[in-house]
């Protein structure tokens, strides 16, 4: 076989495998890397003994993402302040067209993933989001098919005792909530603001210590309404800064510009019409990510 059908087929499948790898480690950065070296593995695999690319694939590139999230977990402990996944800047052609993908990479969800154990996280992501059979995720994760039954079962239900219960916002509303929630901080309406919070409202900034930001979750309606308005009103008083609308993690979002630098990425988490959780993240590192938009896909229909 030649290099370039490795290429061909590699190529074909690689935003299913981004995506994989990116819900695994919740790093655009990091899964580039493990793609990179997944691919070089690749190259020297005999394509007259694979039966199924996708699969394949699917088994080499978890075993990479696993890998990688063993070795960052001592990393992600010493970290300075809350830890949030990169944001991920989305064709939202693409994205919105699959819910329950688009939930999957949404950022409650990947915070929420970060409490499983990464074993749990693989089986998960490949059962639970991919739909992939439990041969194949046995083989990924390296357990016996019981096993991943096993693990299957508690990912699951520790996935469900932790998510709210409630239908996911499409984009229009998450858009509707934030426009009206930065209109009324362009204004003052400190009540405007407030009637768009959850009672039990939280702020989550990430800055890994490089720049100021929160150290602790802002908790509380009043409190993350006096705490967002003193940092609006700092930036609007600042002519270099500007602010942008986007698509991150499969929902409206927005940035923040100093110049032509990205200050940070700002994204709603809305249950039930209101904000519940406003995620910053702040740390340049993980804003070096935020380029160019990202098609993901489930890819289950891709050819072998």
């Amino acid at each position: 076989m030649s290099t370039d059908e490795h290429v061909e087929r590699f190529t074909l499948l690689r935003p299913l495998l981004f995506t994989i790898v990116y819900e695994i480690l919740g790093s655009a950065i990091e899964a580039d890397d493990v793609l990179q070296d997944s691919y070089l593995r690749w190259a020297e695999v005999d394509l007259g003994a694979v039966r199924d690319t996708k699969s394949y694939l699917a088994r080499l590139v978890t075993r990479q993402a696993l890998n990688a999230l063993r070795a960052s977990s001592r990393r992600r402990e010493d970290y300075v302040g809350p830890w949030l996944p990169e944001p991920l800047l989305l064709d939202e052609r693409d994205a919105a067209a699959d819910v329950v993908l688009a939930e999957s990479v949404s950022m409650a969800m990947l915070v929420l993933l970060e409490t499983l154990s990464p074993d749990e996280r693989a089986v998960f992501v490949l059962r639970e989001v991919f739909g992939f059979e439990y041969g194949d995720i046995a083989a990924a994760v390296g357990k016996s098919v019981m096993t991943v039954r096993q693990v299957a079962h508690r990912a699951r239900e520790h996935v469900r005792a932790r998510r709210k219960r409630f239908e996911p916002a499409d984009s229009a509303q998450v858009t509707r909530v934030t426009e009206q929630f930065l209109a009324a901080a362009a204004s003052g309406d400190t009540e405007g603001l407030l009637a768009l919070l959850a009672p039990d409202a939280a702020w989550i900034a990430d800055s890994g210590g490089k720049v100021t930001a929160a150290r602790r979750p802002v908790v509380g309606a009043e409190r993350v309404v006096r705490f967002f308005l003193e940092l609006f009103h700092k930036a609007m008083a600042t002519p270099t800064l500007r602010f942008e609308t986007a698509h991150c993690n499969s929902t409206p979002a927005f940035t923040v510009y100093r110049d032509d630098q990205l200050e940070g990425v700002f994204l709603f988490d809305v249950v039930d019409g209101k904000i519940a959780t406003f995620y910053a993240i702040r740390n340049p590192d993980k804003l070096a990510a935020v380029t160019i938009p990202r098609t993901i896909t489930r890819g289950l229909d891709a050819a072998h």
